[in-house]
């Protein structure tokens, strides 16, 4: 039985922190693999790139980490099926583990904050033990277990603004130069 770390989110576009995030998973985790997951389309709404985009470029996220990180198309299967209501976490632990794995989830410690809204979120725990990541500017919620550890503030919504604005020079810092290069190709995020 595989071990997987599941590192959902919408990756719109993946960055600099996404990376240090997965291989921190990876080296100090009892884990074997860690799997991006990218959202087949956002529970509330938001608008993103497509489906494929963000693929491409968790993969080439991925790709920097070695083959003990993938990217997962889980959450385009679920969304297929004919039952699908909405991207909920707790059927891609169900899936994850008919197909054989034990799931973790990785998860930012702010979400911590927001279980309330979670569908079925004690079951999600439950079958898929957390490994919460601290944010920088976001305080862990009581009670939480310290990793140790806190992602950088980078948000993917500060990168779309730049990228809109070409500010290409504040950039680098924050987006793998494989992701960045493939932002420009694919004209994604272009605010013009």
């Amino acid at each position: 039985m595989t071990r997987v770390a599941l590192f959902g989110g919408s990756f719109n576009p993946p960055h600099v922190a996404h990376q240090l995030v997965a291989l921190y998973v990876l080296e100090t985790q009892p884990v074997d693999e860690l799997w991006f997951v990218p959202t087949y389309s956002h529970p509330f709404g938001k608008a993103l790139a497509a489906f494929e985009d963000r693929v491409a470029m968790c993969q080439l996220v991925a790709g920097a980490l070695g083959p003990r990180a993938r990217v997962s198309r889980a959450e385009e299967t679920l969304a297929k099926r004919p039952d699908f209501v909405s991207s909920r976490t707790l059927d891609l632990i169900d899936h994850v583990i008919a197909e054989g794995h034990a799931p973790r989830l990785v998860i930012g410690g702010d979400i911590l904050g927001e279980t309330a809204k979670w569908y079925r979120w004690e079951e999600v725990v439950a079958r898929a033990p957390l490994v919460v990541i601290g944010l920088s500017g976001h305080p862990l919620p009581e009670g939480s277990v310290e990793t140790g550890v806190v992602m950088p503030a980078i948000s993917s919504t500060r990168v779309r603004e730049l990228l809109a604005t070409h500010r290409d020079d504040l950039l680098a810092p924050l987006l793998p130069a494989t992701v960045l290069r493939y932002i420009a190709s694919r004209g994604l995020y272009d605010g013009s």
